[in-house]
């Protein structure tokens, strides 16, 4: 007899249907999985076999050929137990066709029967519609954040049992729990001095724009950054489900969190792998920290301590907001929308302009070659962090700016940039630009100065113009951008070689 049951198998972020096809017929006794499954799918012959027994049922005693349909596509993970031992109970005649019909199965098996979550549950589900879903307990709270009516079972047992009777689903309290809830980070208030640092993390929250930190150990890069976050604002049902379906396909989806509006944060160790960092490293091409901070914030603390082919790898996935893993079995398309914000020391031994610098000029060299030209045109806002007067740290109060104080004018800046057709300033490119930042006379002439000098290039000149367009949002000015605010641009570009605007 032969069954076909729908199951899902995972690539990078993005689910793709398998049927999974039981042949259960005359011949030796023998169990094999066909259809190009790796490893770990391969051996489920003997978690399936094994968890069949346990659950109290027979193992046929007969030829059991399973194929994973379409053959061409490369089969990952543990996640078709399920779909194979349902299929095995239908084909030995142990379990009616018709109560497993229009119902797919998604889940690892134990060896005693227990139904284990799986990894991707949410992109699974998305090339499932039209049929009832049947996952696993511990994802079932996943799950229904796409699907109410998906359905949860613990053991191959139950789930039999559920089949046959149409009782004994597993229950879930969907509501999110205390020890989940989203938590409120740290408070800018908390911060002494920085006017120039804290006014380059409300633009970059603003217009989502690349924000360079350079200054020695302790002047506070890392505290502002950890502060960015807050400024932005919160993630609409589009982009807080995109960020739930990558952090599902990592596995990495707290449960019982529900949707998670705030956007994430992600700050990888310099030690990172190139695949770690950016996708792929194992057969099903795993989502990188890039695309777990897509939404969000991607803070790469000690910049310069990175591998320089690592930084060079982000390049043109900064550009275009995606990043392409391609490998010998398979490629897939892994989102990478993220603000990137590097904080960095001005040398190896972190002193620089601000102390007494030990470091040779080869040292410097080398060190300043992990940071490319290209890499460095991509941010937008470069500034120097100066560390706190020893004096003044312990009497001077705090700024007194809070978090949500700025998080209501970056929102108000966003609004703008919505209704410009695009999420955020960083987007305007081209004709856009001309379009919803023409610039005066007096603006145009100061950005040619530059582009002729050879401070600016092209792409450094439109992120340049964004920047001020932003600038203009946040002050409430919606007409061209004026003098003064591509001056500011500018200076928050390089701080180290500030701008004055020109006299005409």
């Amino acid at each position: 007899m032969i069954q076909s049951v729908p199951a899902a198998t995972l690539l990078g972020v993005d689910g793709h249907a398998v049927q999974v096809e039981v042949h259960v017929g005359r011949g030796l006794p023998s169990f094999t999985v066909v259809g190009l499954p790796d490893t770990s799918c391969r051996e489920a012959r003997d978690r399936v076999r094994a968890a069949v027994v346990s659950s109290e049922r027979t193992w046929p005693d007969q030829r059991v050929t399973v194929n994973l349909a379409p053959t061409n596509l490369r089969k990952v993970g543990p996640g078709l137990d399920v779909a194979i031992a349902v299929g095995v109970l239908v084909a030995s005649r142990q379990l009616p066709a018709a109560r497993v019909a229009g119902r797919a199965f998604l889940g690892e098996l134990g060896l005693d029967g227990t139904v284990r979550p799986v990894a991707g549950v949410l992109p699974l589900l998305d090339v499932l519609s039209g049929l009832d879903v049947v996952v696993p307990a511990g994802n079932l709270a996943e799950a229904r954040l796409l699907r109410p009516d998906a359905r949860g079972v613990a053991s191959l047992a139950d789930l039999r049992r559920a089949l046959m009777t149409g009782s004994g689903w597993a229950e879930v309290d969907v509501s999110p729990s205390p020890d989940c809830s989203p938590r409120s980070g740290p408070d800018l208030r908390e911060v002494r001095g920085h006017t120039v640092a804290i006014t380059a993390l409300e633009v970059a929250a603003a217009g989502a724009h690349h924000l360079l930190m350079t200054g020695p150990p302790g002047a506070g890069k890392t505290m502002l950054a950890e502060r960015l976050p807050g400024l932005l604002p919160d993630l609409d049902d589009t982009a807080a489900l995109e960020v739930a379906r990558v952090h599902s396909a990592a596995g990495e989806l707290r449960a019982g969190a529900g949707l998670d509006r705030r956007p994430p944060l992600r700050a990888p160790h310099h030690t990172a792998t190139l695949a770690a960092l950016v996708g792929g490293g194992t057969s099903r091409l795993r989502p990188g920290e890039l695309s777990l901070a897509s939404g969000g914030v991607l803070f790469l603390d000690e910049l310069g301590e990175f591998p320089a082919g690592h930084l060079d790898a982000l390049r043109q996935p900064l550009e275009s907001g995606l990043i392409r893993v391609a490998r010998a079995a398979a490629s897939v398309t892994l989102p990478a929308r993220v603000l990137l914000v590097g904080a960095t020391n001005p040398c190896p031994c972190g002193v620089g302009r601000w102390g007494n610098c030990r470091c040779s000029p080869a040292q410097l060299a080398r060190y300043r070659r992990r940071l490319s030209g290209p890499l460095l045109d991509r941010f937008d806002l470069q500034v120097e962090v100066d560390p706190p007067d020893p004096a003044a740290a312990l009497t001077t109060a705090p700024t007194g700016v809070t978090t949500s104080q700025l998080r209501e004018r970056v929102g108000v800046a966003r609004a703008i940039a919505a209704r410009r057709g695009v999420r955020a300033n960083r987007e305007l490119t081209g004709e856009l630009l001309e379009v919803h930042a023409p610039l005066s006379p007096e603006g145009r002439a100061l950005l040619r100065s530059r582009l002729e000098e050879g401070s600016l290039t092209m792409r450094g000149a439109q992120r340049v113009r964004a920047v001020a367009r932003t600038l203009a949002d946040l002050d409430g000015d919606e007409g061209p951008v004026e003098v003064e605010q591509l001056a500011g641009a500018l200076v928050l570009r390089r701080s180290d070689r500030p701008v004055e605007a020109p006299a005409w």
